[in-house]
């Protein structure tokens, strides 16, 4: 796979090895020796899915605790993708990155904590995938403000915009909840445990 750095340290963008032939494609899209050889560490432990339509906008999202890194991708259409650091001791903080990803070009997003992320839908439906660093923590949960002035995301053009009431109330950076410091690693470790079929099997723990 190539990973191409950004103007954001630490948020990559990977375009996996794809294979291909007259019955079809095959790649990884995700191999943890391998990631992690490319500065992409986890462990990753929650996966998600999101379905969306045309114009749609969520975002830009964050946790102010338990800080996600995000390993993202899109399986069906195209999408803006976007990454604002929010870390107040980086040299970029307040700025913003962004990368058209598809399942067209397969490429991959990676975000890494201390950052809030967001994406537009710019073909008709798109099914967006990605692996978190941590678990969703509602109580944690905030958004920064899609079209704030200070950030200045330049967002494509499309009609009939769509967001969510949330992500409408979004808050300015000026008084949004930022990182003081870069945000540590994720605490998770994976411990195994006997089931009572007596087959190993496998839970997250947070170290504290």
């Amino acid at each position: 796979m190539d990973v191409r750095e950004t103007s954001l340290p630490g948020v990559l963008v990977i375009e996996p090895r794809v294979f291909s032939d007259p019955r079809g494609f095959f790649l990884e899209t995700f191999s943890a020796r391998r990631y992690a050889e490319k500065n992409i560490r986890g462990p990753f432990v929650q996966d998600n899915w999101s379905h969306s339509v045309k114009g749609t906008l969520r975002g830009l999202h964050y946790q102010v605790q338990q800080s996600q890194g995000k390993l993202v991708q899109v399986m069906n259409g195209r999408i803006f993708d976007v990454a604002v650091d929010l870390r107040q001791d980086s040299p970029t903080f307040g700025r913003w990155e962004a990368e058209i990803l598809s399942a067209e070009n397969k490429k991959q997003f990676f975000i890494p904590p201390g950052f809030a992320h967001g994406f537009l839908v710019l073909s008709e439906t798109a099914d967006f995938v990605y692996k978190c660093t941590d678990y969703y923590a509602p109580e944690h949960d905030r958004t920064l403000l899609w079209n704030d002035e200070t950030v200045g995301v330049e967002w494509p053009s499309v009609e009939n915009l769509i967001l969510s009431e949330k992500d409408k109330q979004g808050t300015p950076l000026k008084t949004a909840e930022c990182f003081p410091t870069t945000p540590e690693p994720s605490a998770h470790v994976l411990t195994t445990r006997e089931n009572p079929l007596s087959k190993t099997s496998f839970r997250s723990e947070r170290i504290t």
